[in-house]
């Protein structure tokens, strides 16, 4: 019997595994744009996958390895936590996800994220897909639609 089904993941997400526990990040929209509210989503597991009831947790920002945003740390009751954020700059940020006291760890559990924001190329592969398959059509309906409409040559 199936117990859990997910759906393809997001693009700009990634897990990490470290001291016994599975943190995996995402953001909503998949890739954000610039100076329009995001959503980060974050999931904390233990090593078996099983969600944990609590956590504290910080998160640094840096883009070009400069300190550009933080979230101070704070509990987080359930597995989840789903925050808004603006990224200000096109590119990659590196998000490190700090993860504080839990069972079995010593020290601050430092996760590291590389996460993109939608660049203008994205824009322009979408729009080069789209004119090469219209472009395709059209040559494939100019070169058999006269045929089946009897409009070729009859011999």
């Amino acid at each position: 019997m199936i117990s859990q089904a997910n759906g393809h993941s997001f693009f700009n997400s990634a897990e990490q595994f470290l001291g016994g526990y599975r943190v995996q990040i995402a953001t909503l929209p998949e890739f954000p744009n610039v100076g329009e509210t995001s959503q980060l989503l974050l999931r904390v597991t233990d090593a078996d996958f099983n969600e944990v009831d609590r956590f504290t947790m910080g998160i640094r920002v840096f883009f070009n390895d400069e300190q550009v945003d933080t979230f101070r740390p704070k509990l987080h009751e359930g597995s989840h936590w789903i925050t808004d954020y603006v990224f200000e700059t096109s590119g990659n940020h590196i998000f490190k996800v700090d993860l504080y006291d839990m069972e079995g760890t010593q020290n601050v559990l430092t996760y590291t994220f590389n996460m993109s924001t939608q660049s203008p190329f994205g824009y322009i592969f979408f729009l080069s897909i789209t004119i090469g398959a219209a472009i395709f059509f059209i040559v494939m309906g100019y070169i058999y639609l006269p045929k089946r409409l009897g409009f070729g040559s009859k011999s």
